[in-house]
């Protein structure tokens, strides 16, 4: 047994990322007086694991974890967040958020695992990952204490900025990358990646080019546009064809991957806004999605071939943003959570179809859609050339009883302008 443990005031596993704040967190808990076991979450991030382990033990951890969430994150959340049309405030297709649910679960099983009394992380004292992390930690095992370093006054105050951190690196011989970081930070998974702070801060400043990782500059795209065409089962994609590189996949995380791979080289997936975090304070964040707005945009479109209208409206009114807020705001370990999931299949039966998608130069647009599943479209009743089982006449009562409110309101109008 290390000294660190034989002397701890508890284990505490911690959420560590091999950065510059996680490291310098594990060392300061070791310094407290806790047994310190790291946690990384393989979500699809583009890192070094090995290096990450290795860092983390010469710091001081007894233990690394590393889970390869990255299937369970696509099947447990991209998928049904895909089926709910999921979106924050009608743009941010919550890339950040679907991934908290299944790092979160992960670290707690370890923890309890492990004999953990603490769970911690390096989120900040102003973000919505906090919330996130810690709602979802006392949801699923309200016995863990939870050790928040960025709300400990004795913390941020002995670190007000990266020179604190970089100067307590080097007195405890924690390595620093060498390589200027970027002037904002970013967070990536397998459904996106997200930049903000730093220069990013002035909602006015343009992105600079180079800021862009996952999607090629629009403008930079290739000139020929590439088309694909994805199947839905149940509101799931279950299929990707693409004729020109004789591309046919169907396994989930397969089919996610080459989706990303498609938009990224055709430059669609980026945004840049401002949005409401959930803890009160406006912040502008710029977020590449490419797979995930591919398969957004063509779950849509299927569902106006083949969803009941009412059923439609009440999903888009009372499921969508729900499930929205419910994702942004970390309460998917919640009774109301719990509620909403389950009622999204049940959207979802009819769902079924192929949407042919073309991708070009940061745009995307559907050419066409089919079911071979019963669709409620008739071509013929729709149509303008042929009646079909459609009797016109009938239309005449319908106006007639929409225009008896109607009517009445115009009168009491024509009142009002007589007096």
């Amino acid at each position: 047994m290390s000294a660190a443990a034989a002397n701890s005031k508890g284990k505490v596993l911690l959420a560590y990322s091999g950065g510059l704040d996680t490291s310098c967190i594990l060392v300061w808990l070791i310094e407290q007086g806790y047994e310190v076991l790291a946690y990384m979450a393989n979500v699809g991030q583009e890192e070094d694991f090995d290096a990450a382990r290795e860092k983390a033990l010469k710091v001081g951890a007894s233990k690394v974890f590393i889970e390869d969430l990255r299937r369970e994150l696509v099947e447990e959340l991209v998928i049904p967040t895909i089926q709910a049309n999921a979106v924050y405030e009608t743009v941010y297709l919550l890339g950040t958020s679907v991934a908290r649910p299944v790092i979160a679960r992960s670290q707690v099983a370890i923890a309890q695992r492990e004999g953990c009394t603490h769970v911690s992380h390096g989120c900040t004292g102003k973000g919505n990952d906090q919330v996130r992390f810690e709602l979802a930690y006392y949801a699923l095992d309200p016995k863990l204490k939870v050790i928040a370093p960025w709300r400990i006054p004795e913390f941020y105050h002995r670190f007000p900025g990266r020179n604190a951190l970089l100067a307590y690196a080097a007195e405890k011989c924690i390595p620093v990358s060498q390589t200027p970081s970027k002037p904002w930070s970013t967070d990536e998974n397998l459904f996106h990646i997200s930049y903000e702070a730093g220069i990013l801060e002035d909602p006015n400043v343009t992105p600079p080019a180079d800021m862009w990782k996952l999607t090629v500059d629009p403008e930079d795209a290739p000139n020929t546009p590439e088309r694909i065409t994805i199947t839905f089962k149940a509101g799931k994609p279950v299929r990707v064809t693409n004729e020109a590189d004789s591309t046919d996949v169907s396994d989930p995380l397969e089919l996610f991957l080459y989706l990303n791979a498609v938009a990224r080289r055709n430059g669609v997936g980026r945004i840049d806004i401002v949005e409401n975090r959930f803890i009160g304070i406006k912040s502008r964040g710029c977020y590449e999605t490419p797979g995930g707005t591919v398969l957004r945009a063509a779950h849509i479109d299927l569902e106006g071939l083949v969803l009941d209208r009412e059923v439609r409206a009440y999903r888009d009114e009372h499921i969508t943003p729900v499930f929205g807020k419910i994702l942004y705001n970390g309460l998917y370990f919640s009774p109301e959570g719990d509620l909403i999931t389950k009622m999204v299949p049940l959207t979802q039966a009819n769902v079924n179809g192929s949407v042919r998608v073309k991708l070009y130069k940061g745009s995307l647009s559907v050419e066409g859609r089919w079911s071979e599943s019963e669709t409620l479209y008739d071509m013929e009743q729709s149509s303008m050339d042929v009646q079909g089982d459609f009797e016109p006449t009938d239309s005449d009562g319908f106006i007639k009883i929409q225009s008896i409110r109607l009517k009445k309101w115009g009168a009491t109008l024509q009142q009002q302008k007589k007096n």
